[in-house]
């Protein structure tokens, strides 16, 4: 279903964070940067499909694109592109395994989510899914975690089949084993460590950048595939809960976890909590003033709510484009608002 209005549906000045948001509607070849009354600041064009983009330090955009060769997966990408604000290329990163996210970390390389395959011989110690499943290029992908610098040489990795306990957490029984776990969600804290979200587990996981190791996980089968976690100044992990392939009627929630007691301290549903739900995809982000920033991306809407849980600020995209397997849709993988006086706007304003 098409929504009724489309661009800006609801702005409350003086409650709004005074900001502008970077959107890259899936599918397409065009980002943008939009204001608050709905006008864009700013148009990159970019060089092929791509689903995200992100302000880095410098100003510049880096996205991630859609390669021919890339793994056929859900997601999947198989370029890192860096452009300046004339959209012409800076740095360009190809790995066909790369998929879904990728971010800066505080030495300045870029983290990014990649497969590997694991051979169907091997792949035994992958538990559950439905039998004889594997992929039909011979087996289960895997996730790993790598870091690559300016000169394109990976300086690091991390491979989940070094790392996880499969007994602990096996696929679905009804998902095919073309892949383990989904990661969908790599988020670099300043301390360099990396929270990973797992879709297909309801899991997230911190993983320590020196050591490799795992310091800390939480599972939550009612998050029903979760998407963006992030760390929080206060220290608490923030999360949008898609609430899909629940029992109960679906609906998604936003989520502020303390990750000592591990209980939700804040959480945002719609009224009635039908009226906001993704299955897949979408982000979120806390904002300087204390609101939160959300993108429900299967409906290509953004909006922004106090901590009361007030819509102060919405947007719904019109750009529709073929989007695989699900056809014509503006959906949205995620997007960021950066406040107006964040000097990483400057070059673009």
């Amino acid at each position: 279903m098409r929504p009724l209005q489309f661009g800006i549906t609801c702005f409350e000045q003086g409650r709004v964070q005074p900001g502008y948001v970077v959107f890259q509607p899936a599918g397409g070849t065009d980002c943008y940067l939009l204001g608050e009354r709905g006008d864009f600041a700013h148009h990159w064009r970019l060089p092929g499909k791509g689903s995200y983009g992100q302000i880095l330090e410098s100003g510049n955009l880096l996205t991630t694109h859609k390669q021919q060769k890339a793994i056929k997966l859900p997601a999947s990408g198989g370029r890192l592109v860096e452009l300046n604000t004339s959209g012409e290329i800076v740095w360009d990163h190809i790995d066909i395994f790369q998929h879904h996210d990728c971010c800066p970390a505080p030495n300045g390389n870029i983290v990014y989510l990649a497969w590997e395959l694991t051979p169907t011989k091997e792949a035994k110690r992958v538990k559950g899914g439905l039998p004889d499943s594997e992929h039909e290029d011979g087996g289960v992908y895997e996730d790993v975690l790598r870091e690559v610098n300016r000169d394109g040489e990976i300086v690091w990795e991390w491979r989940i089949v070094e790392h996880f306990s499969y007994k602990k957490y096996p696929l679905r029984s009804d998902s095919t084993r073309h892949e383990y776990a989904h990661a969908n969600t790599c988020h670099v804290q300043r301390d360099g460590n990396i929270l990973v979200s797992f879709r297909n587990l309801d899991l997230i996981i911190l993983v320590n950048r020196q050591t490799g190791e795992i310091d800390w996980e939480m599972q939550d089968r009612s998050w029903g595939g979760q998407h963006d976690c992030q760390r929080l100044d206060n220290g608490n992990i923030i999360l949008f809960a898609n609430g899909s392939d629940q029992p109960t009627p679906e609906y998604s929630s936003i989520l502020e976890i303390d990750p000592v007691s591990k209980q939700i301290v804040w959480q945002y549903k719609g009224s009635p909590p039908f009226t906001f739900f993704s299955p897949r995809v979408s982000g979120v982000q806390r904002l300087e003033n204390g609101n939160t920033f959300i993108c429900e991306g299967v409906s290509g809407r953004l909006f922004e709510i106090t901590s009361l849980g007030e819509i102060v600020w919405e947007y719904v995209s019109p750009f529709y484009n073929d989007v695989p397997p699900w056809g014509s849709s503006n959906q949205i993988f995620r997007a960021r608002k950066y406040s107006k006086n964040d000097p990483r706007l400057t070059t673009l304003l």
